[in-house]
């Protein structure tokens, strides 16, 4: 994909949702990273669900670490791979006590020496809570960079690479959240929704779907 149509493609996503969130549900920046740190391998309104009781009673690291492993462990039972997250919320918990006072710190190298944190959870984080204009590639960043043309890539990092350099900086604050909301409702990874797409005149996808019985999604902007 040219500059231009980058441009565009970024303009007509912006025009349609000026700011777009995230989905998963937080109340300051602790929250947010024990947030998706649960989300791995898990659905964003799955995780809200367990999370809503949780945060209710620990929202700070000091309150999760009085509620114990055991408890988290019960509060997120219905999330996978469960045992093993509630074990590194505790863990991450500790550390962000005894290292940083209970802060997050807003450093994703700091951030991914924590228990059950990579660079995706540290680009996301440092991106939500603090505004650093950093890109999370998760599996629909991914998807949609290939297919669209955007930036294609053959591993994570080296699509999230070239979205840092190909995205116009007035764009990259929100840019990850455009992707993920366009492949989570319209460029689908079975069947995508081009009919309906903004940008899918700039799209370099050769297999565009024709048309579509589309409901649009509960909630969402047909864009979003």
């Amino acid at each position: 994909m040219k500059r231009d149509a980058i441009e565009a493609f970024f303009f007509r996503l912006a025009a349609i949702d000026p700011e777009p969130k995230g989905e998963l549900a937080y109340v300051n920046p602790y929250t947010l990273l024990v947030a998706v740190v649960l989300s791995a391998q898990a659905t964003d309104k799955g995780v809200n669900k367990a999370t809503g009781p949780l945060f209710a009673r620990a929202d700070t690291p000091e309150k999760m670490l009085a509620l114990g492993e055991d408890e988290v462990r019960d509060h997120i039972k219905t999330i996978g791979l469960f045992r093993g997250k509630a074990k590194n919320v505790i863990a991450l918990s500790k550390r962000l006590v005894e290292e940083f006072g209970g802060e997050v710190p807003r450093d994703r190298t700091i951030l991914e020496t924590l228990p059950g944190v990579g660079r995706k959870t540290a680009n996301v984080v440092v991106n939500i809570a603090f505004g650093e204009p950093t890109i999370a590639v998760d599996t629909h960043v991914f998807r949609v960079s290939n297919r669209t043309g955007l930036a294609p890539g053959k591993t994570v990092l080296e699509v999230e690479k070239k979205l840092l350099k190909r995205v116009p900086p007035k764009y990259l604050a929100h840019a990850h959240h455009w992707l993920i909301l366009h492949g989570r409702y319209i460029c689908l990874a079975r069947t995508p929704k081009c009919p309906h797409c903004p940008v899918a005149d700039l799209c370099d996808y050769r297999h565009k779907t024709k048309a579509l019985d589309l409901k649009r999604p509960a909630g969402r902007r047909d864009a979003a």
